[in-house]
């Protein structure tokens, strides 16, 4: 459990960010809280590839995805469904992005 606790710090901090940021969203900011939330996902994605070592780290933009779909019938409707591909995507291109970063940091410093 030790061994995966960036990635797991990671996972509940994208928990928080589905589940308790939209208790203070009012009713109009729908839109503005998809753009937070998405942006929210790439930097969280971005740091997960920059800091982690582990190859879990690539099941990432599946989590995200999985852990959005509840937060659809509890906040949304329906039609928001489709915010979950969005987050899928966003979160691999935040993935490997920060892997990238990873990548040359550490030719960088050899």
């Amino acid at each position: 459990m030790k061994r995966y606790g960036k990635e797991l710090f990671i996972i509940l901090l994208q928990f928080l960010v589905f589940y308790i940021l939209p208790m203070f969203a009012g009713p109009t900011d729908a839109m503005g809280l998809v753009v937070l939330i998405l942006i929210a996902t790439f930097v969280l994605s971005i740091i997960l590839g920059s800091f982690s070592d582990q190859k879990v780290k690539f099941a990432y933009p599946v989590i995200a995805a999985i852990l959005f779909v509840p937060s659809v019938y509890i906040y949304y409707n329906e039609t928001a469904l489709v915010h979950a591909m969005w987050y899928l995507v966003d979160s691999a291109i935040g993935l490997v992005i920060g892997t990238v970063i990873r990548v040359v940091a550490g030719r960088i410093s050899r």
